[in-house]
């Protein structure tokens, strides 16, 4: 069996398909996926779409990308993470690629979100990127170790990695992996102990090859499975148990 640990199933081009889409779930033996947060108006949306399915979870959470937009409180956050169904803190962090200083409502909002995870005492979903520095920085400053979380869809540094690792973070690897360009990714998933790994889609994001280029869902999370597989030359049902394992080690509320 596969997890999808991240994707975005409350999102038009997904929320619109959803009967196929958990179809071909089931058919690829994709057997949960994590819908994650990414701002306040559409949260009550992703609550009501994962709601009748019980092997759909949800996380609460605030993207960095999100400028104008409400801002909940650590409190606020931990409350409406007491739901059965949600089970993560994020997706939250900096981005510092898209926008530019002044960013310290970001860096605000990031140490929100780790009060948050140590308030209800779920794992964090962080996005990073160009930003390594500063985001292991609010981590260390404000406890992020203290339930851990997994550094999402990562393009950083095996030094980056490591340093999250040593704060009880998982990595996780989305399609960008099967990328024939992505050769410093595919170097990363041959270094990283399997202990520590998770599979995503990022969709409607980033879909894998052969499906570069079109609208991604948790289905094709196999991919990112079997070229990790390939990488480090082992058997894909390895990969699919182990990151299994892991996702629900992480996510420790979901019901197996």
């Amino acid at each position: 069996m596969y997890v999808d640990s991240h994707c975005h199933l409350d999102f038009p081009e997904l929320a619109q398909n959803l009967p196929e889409i958990l179809r071909r779930m089931e058919q690829n033996l994709v057997s949960h996926a994590l819908v994650v947060s990414v701002n306040m108006p559409q949260w009550p949306g992703l609550m009501e779409l994962v709601a009748p399915h019980p092997h759909l979870y949800a996380s609460v959470g605030v993207h960095p990308d999100y400028e104008d937009t409400p801002e909940p409180s650590a409190d606020e956050l931990a409350g409406m993470a007491e739901s059965p169904k949600v089970v993560a803190i994020g997706e939250t962090g900096l981005d510092y690629f898209r926008l530019s200083e002044p960013l310290e409502w970001q860096r605000e909002r990031f140490r929100t979100h780790i009060r948050a995870s140590r308030k209800s005492g779920l794992p964090l979903i962080i996005h990073t990127r160009s930003a390594s520095e500063d985001t292991l920085r609010i981590m260390r400053e404000e406890g992020a170790d203290e339930f851990g979380g997994v550094m999402h869809c990562f393009t950083e540094s095996w030094e980056v990695a490591q340093a999250a690792m040593a704060m009880n973070f998982y990595i996780s690897l989305s399609g960008i992996v099967t990328f024939k360009k992505a050769t410093d990714l595919q170097d990363l998933a041959v270094k990283l102990p399997l202990d520590r790994l998770l599979i995503e889609t990022d969709s409607p994001y980033l879909a894998p090859v052969p499906y570069r280029g079109k609208v991604n869902d948790p289905s094709k999370v196999i991919h990112v499975a079997e070229k990790i597989a390939e990488l480090r030359n082992m058997p894909v049902a390895d990969v699919a148990q182990q990151s299994t394992e892991n996702f629900f080690r992480l996510f420790n509320k979901i019901r197996r």
